[in-house]
């Protein structure tokens, strides 16, 4: 039958196992009815792609087409079968690689596949510390908004140990009243850089010492104090203490004047944010016209309020504040102390009047 050669299928195990329609018809070809060649070449196309790269690899053999006789096979069916057998032999190639480079490579052996992906699987790590810490040791603690991260050390200490604490010390007292003072000129934060030089200057802000000084001594050009201030505010603070040594000799200390305007409990501001925050509030006013009356410079109410904030007359710590609840805790510690003091008074007082009658009657009775 005469005719253009026609191949049945061009895929190689096939072609192996079935005869090929030649130019002299149906023709058993020997080489590849053969079955040990055949079984050679199944293998060899059959053979697993990593196996292959391997092969490749260590004997740099690529796989190719089983061995086919040159006798009466055509050319053109020749060159069919080594083209269809690279070709199988480049996809194998190119699965393999397309597969490594994902990182998903996968081996014959199961013990070796079990290995593998053992090996690959990545590690969990697990912290327990969420739940062996409590959230509050987790998170920052929650200060007013005019402490910031960025803020100054200091000003963050100042804020969490001294801004709302009552004070009661009349020496501590006047540094506050002159630090808020000094608001007018400097920043909270430049004034607690400066703080140790306010002490020096002015003795420990020792009222009764400072009442003495020489003011033109004090404002001299040269002097430490003329670096601080101006020379307005320096008189002021040595006038300003004359005037609480007389208040001293009034009321017996200045905490108990100034303490007095607020019936000696702090006020609760219970403010939720920091906006709310007044400059100055009328209780503020009237302490600072009182205060201008004795003869006080520099206390307007603006300053008084500082002061009253600063010195814990006034909790002004914001509601989320940490150190609101604190101060609060502070102020009603004191209070239950002060009242057991007065208590503990009122009792000695009536002792002292019931030992007093006593001793009146005796009198009168050997007297009679």
């Amino acid at each position: 039958m005469s005719g253009a050669p026609r191949v049945r299928s061009m895929n190689v195990a096939e072609s192996e196992s079935r005869s090929i329609l030649g130019l002299a018809g149906n023709k058993a070809v020997g080489p590849i009815s053969t079955r040990k060649p055949s079984s050679k070449s199944s293998r060899k196309i059959e053979m697993s792609p990593e196996e292959g790269s391997i092969g490749r690899r260590n004997g740099g053999i690529a796989a190719s087409s089983p061995p086919f006789s040159a006798t009466g096979v055509p050319s053109i069916l020749r060159r069919q079968v080594s083209l269809n057998a690279s070709c199988s032999s480049d996809a194998s190639t190119d699965s393999f690689q397309s597969r490594a480079s994902t990182g998903r490579i996968y081996r014959t052996s199961s013990n070796a596949r079990g290995r593998r992906q053992l090996a690959s699987k990545p590690k969990t790590v697990i912290v327990d510390n969420a739940s062996e810490t409590s959230p509050d040791d987790l998170q920052p603690k929650k200060r007013c908004a005019w402490v910031t991260s960025s803020s100054d050390q200091s000003y963050a200490v100042f804020h969490d140990e001294e801004w709302g604490v009552p004070v009661h010390d009349d020496k501590k007292l006047f540094e506050l009243l002159v630090l808020s003072g000094a608001l007018s000129e400097l920043t909270w934060p430049a004034i607690l850089h400066k703080r140790h030089l306010f002490r020096e200057v002015f003795a420990d802000f020792d009222p009764m010492v400072v009442g003495k000084f020489n003011e033109k001594k004090l404002v001299g050009p040269g002097s430490a104090a003329s670096s601080l201030l101006s020379e307005l505010k320096l008189r002021a603070i040595v006038e300003n203490a004359r005037q609480i040594s007389k208040v001293i000799d009034e009321f017996g200390s200045f905490d108990k004047y100034i303490w007095s305007f607020v019936n000696y409990k702090p006020i609760i501001s219970r403010f939720r944010y920091s906006r709310q925050v007044p400059v100055k509030t009328p209780k503020a006013d009237v302490i600072s016209k009182d205060l201008i009356r004795r003869g006080f410079r520099c206390v307007g109410p603006t300053v008084i309020y500082s002061f009253m904030q600063v010195a814990g007359i006034t909790n002004d710590h914001i509601c989320s504040c940490f150190r609101f609840q604190e101060c609060l805790s502070i102020a009603e510690s004191e209070e239950v102390a002060s009242i057991k003091v007065k208590e503990d008074q009122q009792n000695t007082d009536k002792a002292m009047e019931s030992c007093i009658c006593d001793a009146i009657e005796d009198l009168n009775f050997s007297s009679g």
